[in-house]
């Protein structure tokens, strides 16, 4: 047989031999089927997971720089460790030295140290052991504030702070909003009875640190549309929302008529005027008087998610901000802080992650002349009269 012959015979023999196609069974059918492009009929029935227990993890494949230790030495000018008023977990005061040292954090400023006794115990725990390490505020006895004298006793109060050790006065955010005489009248931050505190501590040139009002969303209803909600549900009493409070605007515009009454008194503005989420505002109000300071305790959330416009105010602003943290004493919170204000990594989690908010935050990449004055340049300026107490404490 010729080769030809025996190929032509292959080829059929290998036709009839090539096996029939099979049926498609109808489970291959269905699984084809749900490759489509519509949703699922019953899409909204499964969605039940409940939000508290989202936690997605991000296929964003993006730079990770971590930042152990601050580029500068830092001044955290906003923070309660260890404070009188107990406001955080008492920490061995060795463990917050730890702390500082592993991520070149120089001095706290612990704001809430009370007056009299209870501010001596703060002075004789932290600041005295480790001289230069912490500084302590004072705070107003509004327990008195019906007293004929208050304005007078609250002066002497200061006095007595400052003799025994504080360097400033503290105001928490209960002025203007929970304060009442016993006429039952909310005690306003522009308050007269008030101006000869605020007078007297421009005589002794130490700041003021007040907080006013709270995040915009906490003036509005706690619903669906609040991008709290999961904050005010798990802090009810952080709702300012209702006509048994003052407008965020209201509290805002007393407390900068109270800057302006007072110009050579120097004020911080305590979570950056406490409207990052407008800085246009705050903008002008840096813009307008200039005896007004900033930090940004607690509020590296609502800055970190506007990193283009955050990082043009920083710059622009650069000698009216200072580092504060307003959040207890951790080495990963302080790294946190960092890896926001040196580096230009993207989208990751910012301090206390989702507590505020269900968003990330971009770090601002800042230049080292414009870190350098907000990690402790702008501080050690309004500290400046006290410059080489720790020296001296330490003889």
């Amino acid at each position: 047989m010729s080769a030809k012959a025996i190929a032509v015979r292959c080829l059929i023999l290998g036709i009839f031999a090539w096996p029939a196609p099979q049926p498609v069974s109808a489970q291959q059918s269905q699984s084809q089927a749900q490759i489509g492009y519509k949703s699922a009929a019953d899409a909204d029935a499964k969605k039940t997971l409940l939000l508290k227990e989202f936690d997605p993890a991000s296929m964003l494949h993006a730079p990770a720089h971590n930042v152990d230790r601050a580029k500068f030495y830092v001044i955290d000018v906003h923070n309660h460790q260890n404070d009188a008023m107990r406001i955080d977990d008492h920490m061995p005061p060795e463990r917050v030295v730890e702390i500082m040292n592993k991520t070149n954090v120089r001095t706290v400023v612990i704001l809430t140290g009370m007056w009299r006794e209870k501010l001596q115990a703060v002075i004789d725990e932290m600041v005295r052991p480790y001289p230069g390490r912490f500084i302590v505020f004072s705070q107003i006895d509004f327990s008195k504030i019906d007293d004929p004298n208050f304005s007078q006793e609250m002066v002497a109060q200061l006095d007595d702070a400052v003799r025994r050790g504080a360097r400033g006065l503290k105001q928490l955010k209960d002025l203007g909003l929970t304060v009442r005489d016993k006429s039952g009248k909310l005690v306003t931050i522009d308050d007269p009875r008030l101006d000869p505190i605020w007078e007297e501590c421009g005589r002794l040139r130490i700041p003021v640190s007040i907080h006013s009002s709270d995040p915009e969303a906490f003036f509005h209803p706690v619903d669906k549309n609040n991008e709290r909600y999961e904050e005010l549900t798990e802090h009810p009493d952080w709702s300012f929302y209702g006509p048994q409070f003052p407008t965020k605007e209201a509290l805002l515009a007393a407390r900068d008529r109270m800057f302006a009454k007072h110009p050579h008194t120097t004020f911080v503005a305590l979570h950056m005027a406490n409207w990052p989420e407008n800085l246009e505002y705050v903008s002008h109000l840096l813009d307008t008087l200039p005896n007004v300071m900033v930090e940004f305790g607690a509020r590296e959330a609502e800055l970190g998610r506007q990193p283009r416009r955050a990082r043009e105010f920083f710059i622009k602003y650069q000698d009216r901000i200072m580092f504060g943290t307003d959040n207890g004493m951790d080495e990963a919170m302080y790294r946190n802080h960092f890896r926001w204000l040196e580096t230009g990594d993207e989208y990751f989690d910012y301090w206390g992650y989702p507590g505020q908010g269900r968003w990330k935050i971009y770090g601002m990449q800042l230049p080292d002349s414009v870190l350098e004055k907000i990690y402790h340049k702008n501080a050690e300026r309004i500290f400046g009269q006290f410059r080489g107490e720790a020296q001296a404490q330490a003889k």
